[in-house]
């Protein structure tokens, strides 16, 4: 058991720095977005004439900001989901389907992962460089100078991935914790944020 608690103890804390930060990030993302859509219906509805790196702006904070939001959102228990036969059985038989679908989930993050770095990040697509969105102040980064590489959107699912695999790794180890009796000693997780969402 204490071995189960000495990997748990790092994972945990990492997690809630990590996601704390991520989330104050996240925020900042949903408010520039926010901002760039608002400009962007203002100046193409009043003024005529839109300029063109609003929306790909917005899609980066977008992005970002999903790939920073979901793994505490899959930590809290945000995501919504279907626990009638999970409260319907037994407590160590519905403790064993919630590990069963906790590795089944880390299966196909582990795909994703894999997927998201091949096909996204390290492709033709990923290195190639962003239409509009140029660097403020006419700044110049790497290979496309001005404008801004795509990877650096793209880089904000395979982010958000490797952090939903940690999350994963965390709620595991928990739920072996709980199925071994000892659910009394975990740290509860803050679902303050998620009222509602059960």
């Amino acid at each position: 058991m204490s071995v189960l608690f000495g990997l748990l103890w790092p994972l945990e804390r990492f997690n809630t720095v990590v996601l704390a930060i991520g989330k104050v990030i996240a925020v900042i993302a949903l408010a520039i977005m926010v901002v760039l859509i608002l400009g962007q219906v203002f100046f193409r509805y009043v003024l005529s004439d839109a300029p063109n790196w609003t929306e790909e702006g917005a899609r980066f904070g977008m992005l970002w900001m999903t790939g920073l939001m979901a793994p505490l959102a899959f930590r809290m228990g945000g995501f919504v989901s279907i626990d009638m036969l999970e409260r319907a059985l037994p407590r160590v038989v519905s403790g064993l389907l919630t590990l069963l679908i906790l590795g089944i989930a880390l299966w196909v993050l582990v795909i994703a992962w894999e997927r998201g770095l091949n096909n996204h990040v390290q492709t033709l697509s990923g290195r190639g460089c962003s239409s509009s969105l140029r660097w403020p102040f006419g700044l110049e980064f790497g290979k496309c100078g001005a404008k801004f590489q795509n990877n650096y959107q793209y880089a904000s699912l395979w982010v958000g991935v490797n952090l939903l695999i940690l999350v994963n790794l965390e709620l595991i180890i928990r739920q072996i914790i709980k199925l071994l009796g000892q659910g009394d000693r975990l740290t509860p997780l803050n679902a303050d944020d998620f009222q509602g969402a059960d």
